[in-house]
């Protein structure tokens, strides 16, 4: 029995000297191991960080689909942008917010950065416009890659979204 027993001692005396002595000792604040990036990828980044899509001005574009040619009066027809601020309330509000970043980019001052013909475009056609716009692509991209969700609305509701926007300036 003492043998067993003096066994079982020399056993678990030695488990616990083999498992012991490792001791890690933790690092102050957080740190991570990042690998050179490449000329290429630093010239990019540059380029896009010093002027991002979303504050680019492109007034030339008219972007992809149905909007060639959109005619704007001098003045602001409020009734028509009551219309489009119900509307954009309703469709639009989930991921753009009036003057901020949110999902998408804030429409506040779009139409002195994007032709109306593009904003129409992008509100009536987003999912030709993010595959066939460069600009449009550059946004996406962006905002972390969330495309336009098309709402479905009529050219009518994206003319009064626009004439809303026009409010906004």
């Amino acid at each position: 029995m003492k043998i067993a027993l003096r066994s079982i001692v020399v056993v678990f005396s030695l488990m616990l000297v083999a498992c012991g002595g490792k001791e890690e000792k933790k690092k102050e604040g957080f740190s991570v191991d990042r690998a050179k990036t490449t000329e290429k990828a630093t010239e990019a980044l540059t380029e896009t960080s010093t002027e991002k899509p979303s504050e680019r001005v492109d007034l030339e574009n008219k972007g992809v689909g149905p909007i060639t040619s959109v005619t704007l009066s001098p003045d602001i027809d409020t009734a028509l942008a009551k219309k489009g601020e119900e509307t954009y309330s309703q469709m639009c509000m989930a991921c753009h917010r009036i003057d901020k970043k949110f999902i998408g980019p804030a429409p506040t001052g779009v139409l002195k950065r994007r032709s109306p013909e593009w904003v129409m475009n992008m509100i009536l056609n987003p999912e030709v416009m993010v595959k066939e716009d460069p600009l449009a692509k550059e946004l996406m991209a962006e905002f972390n890659g969330a495309p336009m969700a098309n709402q479905g609305l009529t050219e009518d509701q994206a003319r009064s979204i626009l004439e809303y926007f026009r409010t906004l300036e």
